[in-house]
């Protein structure tokens, strides 16, 4: 590609550092050779052009070169600029350019060598034929040497600040594809945390349904003889729907769901839950403070969950032998909940420290969005993990949620 796509205030910065370049050497030059200042204007725009377009600054540097070498001049200031193609010719140019900069430093060096130490002096010399052969050739070599040395070095500087870049994009994309999984991983986590919800769901409101059911039934036929029993069971009705209308919703959208079996778990069977763990060797200090308010079905699963989810991670990722802390504080609108463990060192998981996605606390922070409430989780100052939730307690029956 001859040029090269850049932003404009990068063109505008090579364009001022060119004529900067041009405006402090020209005026040197031209005192002692004005006509050297063709040569320093044709660098200038080499320099200038060193990024936009390497193959056309090298070319534009090789002829300046030649008119100096046409003029006689001697090495001057100017060619400082030459350095600086070579550079770009590394760090920007395709791969057929970045050959054809490190040919030209060879190519250049051996040239450079040939005019300063054996075409400049011949032509300079009364006698030609009496220049000394051996400092000639010995100057010529040490001045390959030299211009070698330099040029390449320019080159291969500019190769290391190009392999630098590229490897620092790659780390980038590397970061990049690693964030765009973890969102994949988080959508198909989230995905499968709603369908496990909707499961719990499903049971709760199938059997609120069945209880208004029967409680209708029994009012239908009470109604006529037991006036007293058949407003206890439109009172049971009016509680269980109220309910399973909170319960349905914490759904906030349709969710797909199949049937499951076996009983919902409540906020009474957290001593249960918390005894199994301490089988396991762990232990688990349980904190009440408050006096608790009534939660739906829907929101103790909730709170079972998201405890159970909390312990479970303490337990495979934290430090056994120091205890968890299992905090339930209840207020008049709902429950505060923390789970607090001390992190191991070394982690034995990668995600121990909270670090990734990881299913839990996506799952757990569901749970809680969908209850109407919020969590947060992660490390602490202290070395500690803390898994914070709220859950709100049910609305009354004059409530504006009801």
């Amino acid at each position: 590609m001859l040029l090269r796509k850049l932003e404009g205030s990068q063109l505008a910065v090579d364009i001022v550092v060119g004529s900067l370049f041009l405006l402090l050497i020209g005026p040197i030059t031209m005192v002692s050779t004005p006509r050297d200042g063709i040569v320093v204007l044709v660098l200038s725009t080499a320099l200038s052009i060193r990024r936009l377009s390497p193959v056309l600054s090298l070319a534009t540097a090789w002829l300046g070169a030649f008119l100096q070498m046409a003029f006689l001049s001697d090495l001057q200031a100017a060619d400082m600029a030459i350095l600086a193609v070579l550079y770009a010719t590394g760090a920007y140019g395709e791969r057929v350019v970045r050959m054809l900069g490190l040919i030209s430093a060879g190519v250049g060096a051996v040239i450079a060598g040939a005019y300063l130490a054996i075409l400049l002096p011949l032509v300079r010399s009364e006698n030609p034929f009496g220049v000394n052969a051996m400092s000639t050739v010995l100057g010529f070599l040490l001045m390959i040497v030299a211009a070698i040395a330099l040029l390449t070095l320019s080159w291969t500087l500019g190769l290391l600040a190009r392999t630098r870049r590229a490897s620092k994009e790659s780390r980038q994309q590397q970061l990049e594809a690693q964030r765009q999984q973890e969102r994949a991983q988080y959508a198909v986590v989230v995905e499968q945390e709603r369908n496990r919800i909707a499961r719990d769901m499903h049971d709760v409101v199938a059997h609120s349904l069945a209880v208004v059911i029967a409680q209708a039934d029994g009012a239908r036929y009470a109604a006529q003889n037991s006036p007293a029993v058949a407003g206890d069971a439109l009172s049971t009705i009016s509680s269980t729907a109220r309910e399973a209308l909170a319960d349905v919703r914490l759904l906030l959208a349709e969710l797909r769901h199949s049937e499951a079996e076996g009983p919902q778990p409540t906020i009474a069977d957290l001593d249960r839950l918390v005894d199994q763990l301490r089988a396991t060797g762990l232990t688990v200090e349980v904190r009440h403070e408050g006096l608790p308010v009534p939660l739906t079905a829907g929101h103790q699963i909730a709170v079972y969950r998201i405890v159970q989810e909390a312990l479970t991670n303490a337990l495979r990722h934290g430090d056994q032998n120091r205890p968890v802390m299992l905090d339930l504080v209840w207020r008049a609108n709902g429950l505060h909940l923390v789970v607090s463990s001390a992190i191991a060192f070394p982690p034995r998981h990668p995600h121990a420290a909270g670090a990734g996605v990881g299913h839990g606390i996506p799952g757990m922070r569901e749970r809680a969005a969908l209850a109407g409430g919020t969590l947060t989780a992660g490390p602490t100052p202290q070395n500690r993990f803390e898994v914070i939730a709220w859950i709100p307690a049910v609305p009354g029956p004059a409530g504006g949620n009801a």
